[in-house]
């Protein structure tokens, strides 16, 4: 995978993440609204506003490569394959 095709798809699990959350606070508010409950009024308008830096977006991509880079590694391999040493224990 290139850097842009990871910048995608970790932008759209943050979008993902947003929409939950954004979904669950509308939920709560309508059950709030028919019950009564609650301190914000129906007019009260209320906005989200949210902001990620790109430098994150970059450490994240750096961690993931990292990660990526050791799994695909001979001794990542190794481990899979659940050898023993000569005295049973599992190769670390």
């Amino acid at each position: 995978m290139n850097e842009d095709q990871i910048k995608n798809q970790i932008n759209e699990l943050i979008k993902d993440e947003i929409q939950e959350s954004i979904n669950e606070y509308v939920d709560a508010k309508e059950l709030t609204e028919k019950s009564g409950l609650g301190f914000v009024e129906p007019t009260d308008e209320q906005q989200l506003k949210l902001s990620i830096s790109k430098n994150e977006i970059d450490k994240i991509i750096k961690e993931y490569k990292k990660i990526k880079k050791s799994q695909r590694s001979n001794l990542s391999q190794v481990r899979k394959l659940g050898l023993l040493d000569k005295h049973g224990r599992p190769l670390k």
